[in-house]
Parts: C-alpha cells; structure tokens; sequence
C-alpha cells in the first residue's frame, strides 16, 4: 500500500515562522527527509518515533545527490509511509520541490504541499527592511545567485538592474562580485544600498550593509558564509530608520 509525501516548507528557521499546516504535517509524518537548513528547533517538533533520514547539501558538496534524494522519497512512500520533506524557506522557491513533486507523481505518489515563508520574508521581517515601498521600489524580483555544476552565471543583467525595483539574490555569496559587475555594467549605481542577512531569523543571524560597488570586498571582509540572502535596491534606506550614509559610516568605522 502506497503512503504519501508532503513537501513542507519549513521556513527561514525561526520555528514560530512555520504555518500550521506545516506543524501538522510533520507531526503526522513517519518518516522524515529534512535539509541540512532546516533548524534543529524545527527539527525536533517531528512525532516521538519518527524516522530522521537526513539529506542536507552544501555549496560544491551534494552529499545526497538529486536523483538520490528522489528514490528516497519514492521508497519510503512505496512502504507504506507518510513522508515529510522538509525544506527550508518554501518548497516552491529554489527549493527544487516542484521536480521532485514531478517525479514523485510520475510514479503514483500522492503529494500535498505546504507553503513556507521564504527566506526574503523572514530576512525582511527580522531586519524592519521592505521589500516593496511606495516612492521606493514598486515590485520585487528574486534571482538565486548560482548554477547547477558551476555552469556560467548567465543572468538577464539589464531586467535585474531596475531602480525601481528591489532585487532579492538566494545563494549568492560565492558570485556576489560577479553579480554586482553584471548590475552596475547595466547601468544600476554603484551607490545603491545593499543589506546582507546571514542565518536570517536564527539566534545566529548577522547583517552586513554596504553598496553595490563595495559589496563583494565588504562580504570578504565579513566571511559571511552561506546561507547568506541579499537585498539590493533603495528600500534598504529604511533600516533602522537611518540613512544609508550613517549607516556605512557605522559599518566602516
């Protein structure tokens, strides 16, 4: 007798952030596949008994390749269980969690899904910084900052450099000179402000604010390390209330 998987979007790690959809189906699952993203606090709300198949990747390091994780999914549910995969942020955004919905159906398996806040909205919630603002940007893009097997960074360059807009980079601390080179060849200011969140929402989370002609030398000098979410565009002005100019003088002493 086939089970089934629910693809639960876990959020950007602060446990009260998950919806109570997501609590339920991870408290109703047997088995649970969870990323190395998802927080311990999450983690630890699974059902007494649970079984914990952890399948977490890192930048250049897919421990659990794809196809790998897929079969996972599909054995599990072909036992007879209820399967969580429990992903950071929302499932639906580069989360990779409509491929393995896709491969899961293609083999008979009932998939439900749960939404997840994703990892913009918590870094905007926890930093006080919008992601739309009237007079400021009008709407918000988000790009994920790298390519499967390191292929070339072949972004739309002039789409993503509006100043109108506020762009939202995922995954993006390895390429962030690349990225800002590609925004500013495209006519975006070097001046425009920059927030980097690490770990946002965590007890462990670190803000960095800097411009886009600084940004790639300010990262190094930070070591942020993944997972890291910037926010490029005027809104950042709005943090703290303070303008951007107070604020890089704060942040370079």
């Amino acid at each position: 007798m086939s089970g089934k998987v629910f693809l639960i979007g876990a959020g950007p790690g602060d446990p009260e952030l998950m919806t109570l959809r997501a609590l339920r189906m991870l408290q109703e699952a047997d088995v649970v596949v969870y990323d190395r993203l998802v927080s311990d606090d999450i983690l630890a709300l699974h059902t007494d008994g649970a079984q914990l198949i952890p399948v977490g990747k890192a930048p250049k390091c897919h421990t659990v390749p794809q196809d790998r994780i897929n079969g996972i999914l599909l054995e599990q549910a072909r036992a007879g269980h209820t399967v969580a995969r429990l992903k950071g942020g929302d499932p639906m955004i580069f989360g990779r969690g409509s491929e393995e919905a896709a491969y899961l159906m293609a083999h008979g398996v009932m998939v439900e899904y749960a939404p997840g806040i994703t990892a913009a909205q918590g870094a905007s919630c926890s930093t006080g910084v919008p992601l739309t603002h009237r007079g400021l940007a009008t709407s918000v893009q988000y790009v994920t900052g790298h390519r499967q097997a390191d292929k070339v960074l072949d972004l739309d360059w002039k789409r993503l450099a509006d100043p109108d807009s506020t762009l939202v980079v995922y995954m993006g601390v390895a390429n962030i000179g690349q990225i800002a080179m590609g925004l500013m060849t495209e006519n975006l200011p070097g001046s425009t402000p920059v927030l980097a969140v690490g770990k946002a929402t965590t007890p462990h989370e670190r803000r960095l604010i800097s411009r886009l002609d600084q940004l790639a030398t300010d990262v190094r000098a930070a070591d942020l390390k993944a997972p890291t979410l910037f926010i490029i565009g005027q809104v950042v002005s709005l943090y703290a209330q303070r303008s951007v100019t107070e604020l890089l003088e704060q942040a370079h002493g």
